[in-house]
């Protein structure tokens, strides 16, 4: 297969393309070739990394850790995925999203490292992008770099590197086809990115054994949520204490829903076990907390009717969302706007936010992988024991909002929810800002 044409007018889509047809497999969980291809590149890093996988709260986890290292005055890189909008948003550096140039001549690396002396190495399309935003944060001049797990932690390829510092967030089941049928056998593929020696923050209150047992066995330095650090308060003031250190005072995270001072805890027991390398301030603590941002996660719109934004998209981010929601106080109706992915425990899903929703607009998503509107609307009405609910279908996630915007009322909430794909969407074209056609002209 040839790869794009190596001259200036190529775009980052082509190259995202020509990866995407590389490897037989979408996934192929496994660090041989992506460690073979590391190698040829030369990649290091001569600064602390921090390794954060989980189900749940990742993205919110890697969003506080950089804004609070940045307003300390570091230079951070941060690695995220997946993209809801732009693949450039996978990869942030001292604060700002990348740009696509750069990204292209890392791509370019990476293809000739690939294929070194005519030994070709086959990389999956994440494998293969994985180590071209790597190249690029190694190459970046940086203080501190924040790496997402992909999927699993054990054989992802962001695993390629040793952590300086794991963060474990809540596990829950997911992806259950790779890494297992409970939360004991996905909490051992997450314990993977664990190094003898290291700190491993486990922000997850009730992990699973297998992740205690793990860091025993390869003799990190493990950080329990509620045995070595902890919070108490609320959303109007919070407190934290951990091993040997305390913050007093602190302001509820700019990040909305009611878990996120569980993942702010585990961020700020990251942050102190790094101490020595990476002093932090009470007032960087304060000041990054009160500035994160993340789209995408309980995010509200300002308008009306109100639109709610969030990726939930498995039973325990949903659960999650159900209870943000049920916080917010009361809406005379609530519309949802629904996609996932076919390979998702939907039952669940539905059955736990059912009862806040009034009507649903079940959405087609652009890939494969996802469940048909039909399909999804078939599933739901199985699990159906209201009689004042209606449901419709739609061939992607901005008629379908379009839909329920026409049939709200200002008074009226609209969440948007089930995917990535789901949320990002409605955000291609920019933030929407929502008036009901009740108050408009």
């Amino acid at each position: 297969m040839t790869p794009p044409d190596k001259t200036l007018d190529k775009t980052l889509d082509q190259w995202l393309a020509y990866c995407e047809q590389l490897h037989p497999k979408a996934i192929d969980l496994g660090l041989e070739r992506v460690k073979a291809v590391a190698q040829r590149l030369g990649l290091a890093f001569a600064c602390p990394i921090i390794t954060v996988a989980g189900t749940n709260g990742k993205g919110s986890t890697c969003a506080m850790l950089e804004a609070i290292l940045l307003q300390a005055g570091y230079r951070t890189g941060l690695f995220t995925s997946p993209h809801l909008v732009h693949f450039e948003e996978r990869c942030r550096i001292r604060g700002e999203m990348v740009d696509a140039t750069d990204l292209i001549a890392a791509f370019d690396r990476v293809e000739r490292a690939r294929g070194q002396n005519g030994d070709e190495i086959s990389l999956t399309y994440f494998e293969f992008t994985t180590l071209a935003i790597l190249q690029l944060l190694a190459e970046s001049g940086l203080d501190v770099v924040i790496l997402e797990v992909g999927l699993g932690g054990r054989l992802d390829a962001v695993n390629l590197l040793d952590t300086d510092c794991a963060v474990i967030t809540s596990i829950d089941l997911d992806h259950m086809e790779f890494l297992g049928n409970d939360r004991e056998s996905i909490g051992r593929e997450k314990a993977g990115i664990m190094r003898a020696g290291k700190p491993v923050i486990v922000s997850d209150p009730m992990p699973p054994q297998s992740i205690v047992e793990h860091a025993a066995q390869v003799g990190a330095d493990l950080w329990r949520f509620g045995h070595d650090f902890n919070f108490s308060g609320d959303k109007q003031q919070w407190g934290w204490a951990g091993r040997g250190r305390r913050y007093a005072g602190l302001a509820y995270p700019a990040l909305r829903g009611a878990n996120q001072l569980v993942n702010a805890a585990g961020v700020l027991a990251a942050l102190t076990a790094l101490r020595d390398r990476l002093p932090i301030t009470a007032q960087a603590v304060r000041n990054g907390l009160s500035m994160v941002a993340l789209p995408g996660r309980f995010q509200i719109v300002p308008g009306q009717p109100t639109l709610v934004l969030d990726v939930a998209h498995n039973p325990h981010s949903v659960a999650a969302l159900a209870e943000n929601l049920d916080a917010m106080g009361f809406y005379p109706c609530t519309h949802a706007v629904f996609g996932a992915m076919a390979d998702k425990d939907l039952a669940p899903m539905l059955v736990r936010v059912s009862p806040l929703i009034d009507k649903w607009y079940f959405t087609d998503l652009p890939t494969a992988r996802a469940a048909s509107a039909e399909s999804l609307k078939s599933r739901w009405a199985a699990l159906q024991t209201r009689n004042d609910v209606s449901a419709s279908t739609w061939q992607s996630p901005e008629q379908a909002l379009q839909a329920a915007v026409k049939a709200a009322t200002p008074a009226d909430r609209i969440v948007v929810f089930g995917s990535f794909y789901t949320v990002g969407g409605i955000l291609k074209d920019g933030v929407p800002r929502l008036v009901a056609p009740h108050l408009a002209g």
